[in-house]
């Protein structure tokens, strides 16, 4: 029986580290264990390192107090290893169903190698399944045990231990090639293909590597050539033919010339690796070199006469003529949008304006949301800071009294998007609205993801097709923070949207009126929604269907009406996407028989009257879970919506509370009690547990302290056993009556 120690290094890995971590749990716990590295991380990694060891045996969790190389975090956990083979995968990256079986297998039927190498595949957000290249590779080797002596092109072989498992004490053996990877794993990918007597192939895909979803400004390029040092000591030291010499010689020098065109050396660190890259060329060129026939020749012949200056001008002619190409395109595509924004432009030349903060929510409808409470903090700790909403021009006439607004499009539109300091919404700001350097991009969501979001769409065409990933990866790039209510958003808005920001793990501070809010301000708004003292009141808030044009409630809402009775009244909200399409509710509002609240602008307000929800897959379920009042989730067509939409989790599983499949049901759990019964409240209190993680009333001014005030120390959350919720309208009552007394 082979058993494995799988090393799992993770940096800031939170929203990929479950999956990982899953993936790695594969085979008993006789024949595998985890060493989850938490390689300095800044998020949640360590959390999740530690509830996975505290609920699995075989997890065990190293902490690390501040980043390390991959190699030295590797070596740090592969000296508690206790598994005859070591496999090293990063926190991004997941192990395919099979993968340790079928490496278990191949071991045994090889007689124990030092080393089997599989093959992989590239993971990137627009495709989950890009082949290595190195299938062409394992061909040639075929069943048989070999050395890189006997099969030379195995070193093109991607240049990373995450291919491969290695025979512990072969590790233990070599170790000065496993711990000096800095920049990347040269060193030890060649190098312990070089060292190792006995290689088997495993042609199967073991492993999905996630790619880097935008550029890296990465450091420590001068580590290349120590490792390309060490590699070369020990090609003198084995038995290599000028083949292995070749093959080594042309993937270092075509390394150098890759970092040379990516981000992050400066003009004089750039000109001091072409000197040293030059060196190398010269020191370790073989003896039958013959130079490339395409422009890469001429690269390496600067390389080979130590010649930067001429390099630079290559480089700067097939820029300029790439430069050209693309603004011939790019001018013919926008010439129409720069016209009408030549106001914009002309704004963009002005410096910012550091007390300046736009904001907008849901598409410009109107002063709402996260944004609208960040808003009014904003204008109790900063009121220095001016404010200016975004709101189309048929939504003007809500816009509260006292509240600047401009209007999409317009002139002075152009001008506050142009000059202000922070941009506030909680959905994107549109392409033609430019991100200038200095400008602070707050994105607050508007709800925690039951369905998937993002680039987790791909897969499901009926909500994907049509869309352009790219130009939404774009928009979202603009966020510098994004606002989070629970460690589930935190954890999907990271993997769903790959582009650099700080999450900012405070809650919602739309979901701070929960906390706030007093008996009074309940009853308040129960008047003003014309609910009557001692009836019910159920807020019904479907979401929207994507395979649905216009909106039909899927409840009979007449028939619930009539059999509910006087004791309950329905607050029924269609979902905003359906806006022109609600008559069916018009009507039976003008009837008496439901309270229509589809245009009710606040939704916080609409949960603090009623007793209870009733909903769907709408994210309102996570809000209104911070009341601790009771929910009803209507499931009629869950498996149909969970296919078509992909959902992140089985809802009908991790329910707030009951679940119903038919209108009967729903009926009869509010007739007989079951709507609050004690599975129901068990339920809503592992709910809440889960996603109300930080909602606790001071989400504002968490926000508002950070992004505009620059304070480091926020408000820390109040544990979840601590929070005092707003009164039930049943209890708000009461409170107001013995007030009164």
């Amino acid at each position: 029986m082979t058993t494995f120690s799988v090393i799992v290094t993770a940096l800031d890995a939170q929203g990929y580290l479950r999956e990982c971590l899953d993936s790695a749990l594969g085979l008993p716990a006789e024949e595998a264990e985890v060493i989850a590295v938490d390689n300095g991380s800044t998020d949640a990694t360590r959390a999740i390192v530690d509830e996975y060891a505290e609920r699995d045996e075989r997890v065990r969790a190293v902490h690390l107090p501040e980043p390390l190389a991959s190699g030295a975090a590797r070596a740090a956990a592969a000296e508690q290893a206790k598994g005859e083979y070591l496999l090293f995968i990063d926190g991004r990256d997941c192990l395919t169903e099979g993968a340790l079986s079928a490496l278990a297998q191949r071991i045994t039927e090889t007689g124990e190698p030092d080393a089997v190498v599989f093959d992989h595949v590239r993971s990137h957000w627009s495709n989950d399944s890009i082949a290595s290249g190195d299938g062409r590779l394992f061909i040639a080797p075929g069943r048989e045990v070999f050395s890189v002596y006997q099969q030379p092109e195995t070193l093109h072989l991607t240049p990373t231990v995450s291919n491969r498992v290695l025979r512990a004490d072969f590790y233990e053996a070599h170790r000065e090639l496993f711990d000096k990877d800095e920049y990347a794993e040269v060193l030890p990918a060649i190098g312990s293909l070089l060292a190792a007597d006995r290689i088997a192939i495993l042609d199967k895909v073991c492993l999905r590597r996630r790619e880097p979803e935008t550029p890296v400004r990465e450091r420590g390029q001068f580590n290349l050539f120590d490792q390309y040092d060490a590699l070369w000591e020990l090609l003198e030291r084995r038995p290599v033919l000028a083949e292995h010499r070749a093959i080594v010689f042309s993937g270092m020098i075509r390394r150098y010339l890759k970092v040379l065109t990516l981000p992050g050396l400066d003009e004089r660190e750039q000109a001091a690796f072409f000197h040293r890259a030059s060196e190398h060329f010269l020191r370790y060129k073989p003896k039958d070199y013959q130079r490339p026939s395409n422009l890469n020749g001429v690269r390496h012949a600067m390389l080979e006469r130590d010649s930067y200056s001429g390099y630079r001008a290559l480089q700067s002619a097939n820029r300029k003529r790439r430069t050209v190409r693309t603004l011939a395109v790019k001018a013919k595509r926008k010439a129409v949008d720069l016209a009408k924004e030549s106001a914009y432009r002309e704004q963009l030349r002005h410096p910012l304006e550091e007390d300046l903060a736009v904001f907008s929510a849901y598409w410009d409808r109107g002063v709402a949301c996260s944004p609208a409470a960040i808003s009014a903090k904003l204008s109790e700790l900063a009121p220095n800071i001016r404010q200016v909403w975004v709101v189309r021009r048929a939504d003007v006439p809500l816009v509260p009294a006292g509240v600047d607004y401009v209007v999409p499009g317009s002139r002075r539109y152009w001008s506050v998007m142009a000059r202000a300091k922070y941009l506030v919404n909680n959905v994107n700001f549109p392409d033609s609205v430019i991100k200038r350097p200095g400008q602070i991009h707050v994105q607050t969501h508007h709800g925690t993801p039951l369905k998937r979001m993002g680039t987790d769409q791909i897969p499901f065409p009926a909500t994907s097709r049509g869309v352009d990933y790219e130009a939404l990866l774009e928009r979202c790039a603009r966020w510098d923070y994004s606002v989070s209510a629970n460690t589930h958003s935190t954890e999907t808005w990271e993997r769903a949207y790959p582009v650099p920001f700080t999450s900012l793990d405070y809650g919602y501070p739309r979901n701070d009126v929960y906390y706030t809010a007093t008996a009074e301000d309940v009853l308040r708004i129960r008047e003003r929604l014309g609910i009557a003292p001692g009836r019910k009141a159920l807020l019904y808030a479907p979401t929207h269907r994507d395979y649905e044009a216009t909106w039909t409630p899927r409840l009979d809402l007449e028939r619930m009406a009539r059999n509910l009775g006087e004791d309950f009244v329905l607050l029924v909200r269609g979902h905003y996407f359906y806006d022109r399409g609600l008559s069916p509710l018009e009507e039976l509002h003008r009837r008496g028989l439901i309270i229509d609240v589809s245009r009710y602008d606040s939704v916080e307000e609409l949960g603090l009257a009623s007793d209870a929800l009733i909903t769907d897959y709408s994210s309102v379920m996570f809000d209104y879970a911070n009341l601790d009042r009771p929910i009803v989730v209507f499931a009629d067509d869950w498996e149909t919506y969970s296919v078509t939409r992909g959902v992140y989790f089985d809802l009908t599983e991790l329910s707030p509370g009951a679940v119903a499949r038919t209108q009967e049901e729903v009926e009869r759990l509010f007739l007989d009690g079951g709507w609050r019964d004690e599975h129901a409240t068990a339920k809503r209190a592992a709910f809440r547990r889960k996603f109300c993680d930080f909602d606790d009333g001071h989400a504002a001014e968490r926000v508002v302290r950070h992004v505009f005030l620059g304070q480091a120390n926020v408000p820390p959350v109040i544990p979840l056993e601590e929070r005092t919720p707003a009164p039930a309208p049943e209890v708000a009552a009461r409170l107001v009556a013995d007030g009164a007394r």
